[in-house]
C-alpha cells in the first residue's frame, strides 16, 4: 500500500512536516475514529476525524475529535448558514476524491471552506486522517489550519 495521498502531496508542496500512522483500517467498526485511536494507542480527543457537510446545500468540510458529534446548529453558524446537515457518502466521495473513512482535509479534489474544532490547539500535534483508509498523519495543529486553510471554531455538540 503506498503511502503518498494527495493530501501528503499538498503538505510535501507547502513544506509542511508530518509523520504518517497506518493502522489497520477495519470497515465495520461503528467509529472509525475511535478505532484508529484504539489502534495507535493515542486519546480519541487527540485523533480528528475528518467530515463533509452542507450548510444552506453548499459543501463544507468539518474537522472534530474522533470522541464528539459534530453540532450542525454551531456547523451552520461558522459558515454563516441557517442550516446544515451531513453530506451523502457519495457526494462526500465525489467531491474530496477520497473514499469514506479515508478523507482528509488535505488535498481534496476541490477546495471547500473548511474549520478545524478548536479543540486541536490543546495540542502539540493532533492525527488527522492522510487520505486513506487506515492512514492518519500527526501534525502541528497551526500547520493543519494552513495546509486545508481552515478556521478555528466551536463545532462541537
Amino acid at each position: 500500500m503506498s503511502h503518498t495521498t494527495q493530501g501528503t502531496l499538498l503538505l510535501d508542496k507547502l513544506g509542511i512536516s508530518y509523520t504518517l500512522h497506518p493502522y489497520d483500517y477495519d470497515p465495520d467498526a461503528p467509529r472509525v475514529g475511535l478505532a484508529a485511536a484504539e489502534a495507535l494507542g493515542v486519546h480519541p480527543s487527540e485523533v480528528f476525524k475528518t467530515l463533509m457537510a452542507e450548510v444552506d446545500g453548499k459543501p463544507v468540510c468539518v474537522i472534530i475529535t474522533s470522541d464528539a458529534e459534530a453540532s450542525m446548529k454551531k456547523v451552520a453558524a461558522v459558515f454563516s448558514g441557517k442550516s446544515a446537515a451531513m453530506m451523502k457518502v457519495p457526494d462526500a466521495e465525489r467531491l474530496t476524491g477520497y473514499k469514506v473513512g479515508g478523507i482528509g482535509p488535505f488535498g481534496q479534489k476541490r477546495a471547500v471552506p473548511t474549520a478545524l474544532d478548536e479543540t486541536a490547539e490543546l495540542f502539540d500535534r493532533i492525527y488527522i486522517n492522510a487520505g486513506q483508509r487506515g492512514l492518519l498523519l500527526r501534525i502541528v495543529p497551526a500547520d493543519a489550519l494552513r495546509a486545508a486553510e481552515a478556521k478555528l471554531a466551536d463545532l462541537t455538540a
